[in-house]
């Protein structure tokens, strides 16, 4: 009898002696495999699990269609898709627990793509040649994966990538053992924020939201925060949002690497999930502190946070930008959205007097929003700073009024 069963996952044409090494791993920490061949031109030396065929087939095609398409990437991508769609339903069987992909770059291209299909709390391990690497887009990293470089395993099994297996193996067999999945007894709210330096309104929030009932889950709106925010946003797990912080929406406009992807601050309003929104730290856009700003924003004044993370003070116009961005995101909702706007300061640093402080810049944003908010969304302009009790205080006013009409669930 096994406990836990882990899906491997790879080209076995090619990478046979490697995926057999991992399930032999599994196998002997006493865990199930389940056995799945993603290759298009050649064939394992033994059958697996889930064959080329099923995969190309859950993709829509053939493996004749995927060799005749005469192009690897679209064949690559044949089998992504049809890899996913198994995964995700085996999954939802119940009959795997965890997931290990190997791959150099086209396995880490299919690995993304299957290891997103499957929720936050399923073990995700992707063995790859280019773990860590500029590569990867941070938009397609789903947003609880992990991540080991398959070392001097390009060809064949030696001591060296033998560790890097090994770690793997063990590593998504004891997680898929450990994990306590999401257990969503409590509705959920999503809300994002930053330190508590920056932006403090979860410090009141938090426990007052969880004595209405709710579960609190606060997303460190650095990028992979907000991708698994949009992540359970899709899977409509939250009952309300607190949407406080968007700044990737700057982030990604202007072309910052520190990105949650062009999809954010969408999900929670195209499933029809309540929105209180508001624009902590709009004014500043994040870039990798170790790398140069981002073109489009080279010569504006910069905020070292540490030696990772560094914040360019947008202008005036950039700013205006900004809300458009975030008003022609919000336009798609589906359910109620409310968009606080403290017309005194969005973060810490830009009350009058501190270092960031730019009062025509912060009426720049202001104007902006009262021109272009949608007319499907409430505006509560507010005369306080985002960190003032004021702020959280009208927050639970608007989540009060929303349980007292139903709009929010009332918790058990």
């Amino acid at each position: 009898m096994t406990d836990r069963t882990i899906l491997v996952v790879g080209t076995y044409d090619t990478k046979d002696d490697e995926l057999t090494y991992i399930a032999e791993v599994i196998h002997g920490q006493g865990g199930g495999v389940l056995t799945m061949d993603v290759s298009v031109l050649g064939d394992p030396s033994s059958p697996t699990d889930i064959s080329k065929h099923d995969v190309a087939g859950e993709g829509g095609h053939s493996i004749a269609e995927a060799i005749d398409s005469g192009d690897e990437n679209v064949a690559m991508q044949i089998m992504a898709t049809g890899a996913s769609r198994l995964a995700a339903r085996l999954h939802r069987e119940g009959k795997v627990h965890g997931v290990i992909v190997l791959g150099g770059t086209m396995g880490t291209d299919l690995a993304l793509d299957l290891c997103s299909a499957l929720p936050i709390g399923v073990p995700k391990y992707i063995v790859s040649t280019v773990s860590f690497s500029p590569l990867i887009p941070p938009d397609r990293l789903p947003a609880d994966v992990q991540m080991i470089l398959w070392a001097g395993g390009l060809y064949g099994l030696n001591s060296v990538c033998r560790a890097a297996l090994s770690q793997a193996a063990g590593a998504v067999l004891g997680a898929a053992r450990a994990v306590e999945p999401p257990a969503f007894d409590r509705p959920l709210i999503g809300m994002t924020s930053f330190g508590k330096t920056v932006l403090r309104y979860m410090v009141a929030l938090k426990p007052a939201l969880e004595a209405r009932g709710f579960e609190v889950a606060v997303f460190h709106a650095t990028g992979m925060g907000g991708r698994a925010f949009e992540s359970l946003a899709a899977d409509g797990a939250f009952a309300a949002v607190m949407d406080f912080a968007p700044q990737e929406v700057g982030n990604h406009l202007m072309g910052s690497s520190i990105s949650a992807g062009a999809d954010r601050l969408t999900h929670a309003g195209l499933n029809g999930i309540p929105q209180l929104v508001a624009p902590g730290c709009y004014d500043l856009v994040d870039f990798v502190g170790w790398q140069p700003a981002p073109p489009a924003l080279e010569g504006q004044e910069v905020h070292a946070h540490n030696r990772l993370l560094s914040s360019v003070l947008l202008d005036a116009g950039q700013r205006r930008a900004v809300a458009r961005a975030i008003c022609a995101k919000l336009a798609d909702a589906t359910g109620p959205v409310t968009f606080l706007l403290p017309l005194r300061g969005c973060n810490e640093w830009d009350r009058e007097g501190a270092p960031l402080a730019d009062a025509e810049g912060l009426d720049a944003f202001i104007a902006e929003i009262r021109t272009v908010c949608p007319a499907n969304v409430q505006l509560v302009e507010l005369d306080c700073h985002i960190n003032d009790p004021e702020f959280a205080e009208a927050a639970l006013r608007i989540l009060d009024g929303w349980i007292g009409d139903g709009t929010v669930a009332v918790p058990r």
